[in-house]
């Protein structure tokens, strides 16, 4: 049986997970994320990652779970932003060093 203290954590999770969908969702409609913070992007995925290894290294379901899905949602942004980071509708290029 689930604890309270667990069904607590699912909730925080997944409150936290749904808040990345809406942004998620405006920069897969418009194909713009100019206003999406790089840095922001970075710390966040790695913050969660490490909140990831946590929950795995103690144990923890609600910690696995969401800071998992998070992990993906986070790469998603990610991805999207060094797709349409430069500007509207622009695609960033990466170009090897000369």
């Amino acid at each position: 049986m689930v604890s309270t203290v667990e069904v607590l954590g699912l909730t925080a999770g997944f409150l936290i997970a749904a808040s990345l969908v809406p942004q998620i969702l405006r920069v897969w409609k418009l194909r713009d994320a100019q206003d999406i913070s790089l840095t922001f992007n970075l710390l966040n995925l790695g913050g969660t990652v490490l909140w990831l290894y946590y929950g795995m290294l103690q144990g923890l379901l609600a910690i696995v779970v969401w800071n998992g899905v998070n992990t993906g949602l986070m790469m998603a942004l990610l991805g999207m932003k060094l797709k349409y980071g430069m500007g509207r509708g622009s695609p960033v290029v990466l170009r090897p060093p000369s």
